[in-house]
């Protein structure tokens, strides 16, 4: 991979981290449905682990069709993220016990819950829209194009679609 591409997915592991939630949408039998998640990156495996609940029907829906839609957004460097990749359920209790944290209490009784479910999102593409962070810089572009008729330089969309370890 050439120097750009790594540095371009090394900015997209570092705002998912700085994100640290997103909206993974999956299919269901009537269309798409998408629900925030908190998001533990994993680059060295090219892979993004969830902690979930069996009673949301979200291991059904990654079983009868793995392939899922993660998007985020830092808000206060007003960077947009999609990504997809293949979804899988992974009954692991050590990995269950690695992801847990406190914040995860408000949903089970521990990383033993009979309910709790570990996702794992192998990551295929991503696209990456790197916009300008300070909101005057965006009114400034808008008002210059509206005045030249130009486009406004509202950043720099970045498509990665190298094969990130789990493509086909």
């Amino acid at each position: 991979m050439t120097e750009r591409g790594i540095a371009h997915l090394d900015r997209i592991w570092e705002v998912i981290g700085k994100a640290g939630i997103c909206m993974m949408t999956t299919h269901f039998p009537d269309g798409l449905r998408a629900r925030p998640m908190e998001a533990r990156a994993e680059p060295e495996t090219d892979a993004i682990w969830f902690l979930t609940d069996r009673r949301g029907l979200k291991d059904e829906e990654i079983e009868a069709c793995p392939e899922v839609c993660l998007t985020f957004f830092h808000a206060p460097e007003k960077v947009y993220l999609s990504l997809t990749g293949d979804a899988s359920v992974c009954r692991d209790p050590e990995r269950a016990h690695a992801l847990w944290n406190k914040k995860q209490e408000a949903w089970w009784d521990g990383p033993d819950d009979p309910n709790l479910l570990v996702l794992r999102v192998g990551l295929k593409r991503a696209e990456m829209w790197d916009g300008p962070a300070n909101s005057a810089v965006a009114a400034h572009e808008f008002a210059k194009a509206r005045m030249t008729g130009e486009k406004p330089n509202l950043g720099e969309k970045r498509k990665v679609t190298a094969d990130m370890g789990n493509g086909p």
